[in-house]
């Protein structure tokens, strides 16, 4: 019997990337996944390439109107899930003397505020005994020059994982985060990074050279990281980080 035989998923974010990758992985495990994304054409292509099991919702983490929308919309398609994978989030870098205000706001209210009310959103649609999943980041743990905003974001994630867990108890909910290093996603670009393509060369081989492991993670061996949380395979694991990361931040 496949682990997630019978069980629907939420992942904001599943358009592409890691989000992706883990809704290819949960459908392939026997689940149908509910996935969210910004642009209609993106979630179209997904859910096409995706099949069957998979259903799409336009919804913006960093818009709150269309986060307190996100229930209703879930509850369009399934009225109850079991996995939630906090997944959406924008990777955007500047140093304290030259970030702004508007910088800031945005990525925390897309990688913390949305995500936070977008649970809010879906929690009492998730059964007792399901499994939130959260996407934080090494960053959580390690000094990067210019991730000062993105790393607090993901460190309030992190933190989340813990106090959830606690108030969650009562249903048996469990809340685990899942801390990637680098990985070849498609937020890691030039344009997404707003540098040139020199730049991110000469950046792709800086953060190689620290990676034990000598390269940059899958978005498919993060799937399966992700997939463990969901699945009975770890009922008895709840408030965890597991860190995929080659090694960057632990050796």
């Amino acid at each position: 019997m496949k682990k997630l035989s019978n069980k629907i998923a939420v992942i904001t974010g599943g358009n592409s990337g890691i989000g992706f990758a883990t809704a290819q992985e949960f459908i392939a495990q026997g689940a149908k996944v509910i996935i969210t994304g910004r642009n209609q054409k993106s979630i179209d292509e997904a859910v096409a390439s995706l099949g069957e099991n998979a259903f799409g919702i336009v919804n913006d983490s960093g818009d709150m109107a269309q986060v307190k929308n996100l229930g209703n919309q879930v509850e369009a398609i399934a009225d109850k899930i079991d996995i939630i994978f906090v997944n959406a989030g924008v990777g955007q870098f500047n140093s304290a003397d030259q970030m702004s205000e508007e910088m800031f706001d945005q990525i925390m209210d897309v990688n913390f505020k949305g995500q936070y009310f977008s649970l809010q959103q879906l929690l009492p649609l998730v059964n007792d005994g399901g499994s939130i999943v959260l996407n934080t980041s090494i960053n959580a743990h390690i000094g990067m020059a210019g991730a000062s905003v993105y790393a607090a974001s993901k460190a309030a994630l992190l933190s989340l994982a813990k106090n959830l867990s606690a108030e969650l108890l009562p249903r048996k909910i469990r809340v685990n985060a899942v801390s990637p290093g680098p990985v070849t996603t498609p937020l890691h670009s030039a344009a997404k990074l707003n540098i040139t393509e020199e730049q991110l060369s000469q950046m792709g081989d800086g953060i190689t050279s620290q990676i034990p492991i000598g390269r940059f993670g899958t978005v498919e061996e993060l799937a399966k990281v992700v997939a463990f949380f969901a699945s009975d395979d770890s009922t008895f694991v709840l408030g965890a980080e597991l860190i995929a990361d080659g090694g960057m931040s632990t050796l």
